[in-house]
């Protein structure tokens, strides 16, 4: 089992920045960001592998937005520069032991965490 919990979430305007933190229980083979707008299915956006630290982006958040992780593997960060009202959503991370964490299919990610609002306005 690995409990999961975001935070850093919050308002901001068009053009701001956030950096959400995912603390967890456990090390796992990779994690990710997946965030779902109102109205939209929920979408994988950013991955990271625990050993190699290779990381993943969805072309909606590619050049804005940096997955990472702390050193001792279980805190995951998710920095949000330039952000648009289209990113406006309930961010959530994920964790998985199956890896393919890249592929952003939900059935890889076993836990999830209860998401953490992010609202930008115009």
């Amino acid at each position: 089992q690995v409990q999961l919990v975001e935070s850093g979430g919050g308002s901001v305007q068009a053009g701001g920045s956030l950096r959400l933190s995912c603390a967890a229980s456990a090390v796992s083979v990779c994690m990710g960001w997946f965030r779902q707008a109102p109205g939209k299915e929920r979408e994988g956006i950013a991955a990271i592998y625990t050993v190699s630290a290779n990381t993943y982006y969805a072309d909606s958040v590619k050049g804005r937005f940096t997955i990472s992780q702390d050193n001792a593997k279980i805190t995951l960060y998710l920095q949000m520069n330039s952000l648009t009202p289209e990113d406006t959503a309930m961010y959530y991370c994920a964790a998985s032991h199956m890896g393919s964490c890249h592929r952003f299919r939900e059935g890889v990610f076993a836990y999830w965490g209860r998401g953490t609002q992010v609202t930008v306005s115009s």
